[in-house]
């Protein structure tokens, strides 16, 4: 379980904290061979979240079920509740795990909306995950 630090203001996720989430949320879609997997570093410019993870599945099918899998993971790992949007179409499912967003698209979804080129900054071009 991701822990929080003693140092952190109350209702603030520490930098570790949020790394760590951050990991285990690249980690898990990889596991579930989720495809083009980039992350967005949004810290500093964005009061949203710190990051945002996009990524596809190969189907509505396998979308569904990579959200479904991510969200038990991280209310297990790191003792968090997620709010997952989109899941009964499961074209795009949003899950909002606080400090890091994730998009789960199905390819034809995901290039129609191109959420990269929106919210790619000059100077942070969005990084691609291992996959």
């Amino acid at each position: 379980m991701i822990a929080a630090s003693k140092d952190a203001a109350p209702g603030a996720a520490p930098n570790d904290s949020v790394d760590a989430l951050h990991a285990l949320i690249l980690h898990q879609l990889d596991e579930d061979q989720a495809q083009e997997t980039i992350s967005i570093p949004l810290a500093g410019k964005s009061s949203i979240a710190d990051h945002m993870v996009i990524a596809s599945g190969r189907s509505t099918r396998h979308v569904s079920a990579i959200a479904d899998k991510l969200a038990q993971r991280i209310k297990q790992e790191a003792g968090r509740s997620v709010r997952v949007e989109g899941l009964p179409n499961a074209d795009w499912v949003l899950i909002d795990a606080g400090d890091v967003i994730v998009h789960l698209f199905r390819p034809e979804v995901r290039s129609f909306y191109n959420l990269e080129r929106m919210w790619s900054f000059g100077d942070a071009p969005p990084v691609a995950a291992v996959n």
